[in-house]
């Protein structure tokens, strides 16, 4: 299995990020952490466009890219929470879909060894819609003239979070009943 290749190497800067992003936060340099997070969401473009043009796509991508976009979520909304940027009950609802869907495919490899279960569109538009929160929340925090999310934006990221979740639940229901 390739592990070493371009888009890989950018997906692990991208994990290492994380780390000076948290920092960035917690020392209240916010214009570092919304510099750093708009790296993040470059190099996340990038790998995946590399990786397809390329035709450097990996098992280890595939696993890895992910891996990294769940870390700097789950960073920023316990953080977010915690610094009262936004409300518990989202955060609760992402990590916990993140949880359901992760234990759901742990379930179904040891029930049907099935490895991989393809990303769905609504699976998609949740990360991208918790990212452009996150971004939203970030750009409020720098600029004065710019406000925090409303109510429709919050609740847009739980509804397409929960919605994605259930549809991984039932694609994974029906994955195992069809390799029974």
């Amino acid at each position: 299995m390739k592990v070493i290749s371009i888009p890989n190497i950018i997906t692990l800067i991208r994990i290492v990020i994380i780390p000076v992003f948290v920092t960035a936060l917690i020392y209240k340099r916010y214009n570092y952490a919304l510099a750093l997070f708009i790296v993040a969401s470059i190099s996340d473009a990038l790998d995946g466009l590399l990786a397809r043009a390329t035709n450097q796509k990996t098992q280890f991508g595939a696993f890895l890219d992910p891996l990294a976009d769940k870390l700097l979520l789950t960073v920023s909304f316990i953080l977010f929470s915690v610094y009262g940027w936004i409300p518990s009950w989202l955060t609760i609802t992402v990590i916990s879909r993140d949880l359901i869907v992760t234990l759901g495919w742990v379930i179904l490899y040891l029930a049907s060894h099935i490895t991989t279960i393809a990303p769905s569109v609504v699976g998609k538009s949740a990360v991208a819609s918790q990212l452009v929160l996150i971004a939203f929340i970030l750009l409020s925090i720098n600029m004065d003239n710019f406000t925090p999310p409303a109510g429709w934006m919050l609740w847009t990221v739980a509804l397409l979070t929960i919605t994605s979740g259930l549809q991984y639940i039932s694609r994974g229901i029906k994955q195992a009943n069809e390799k029974q």
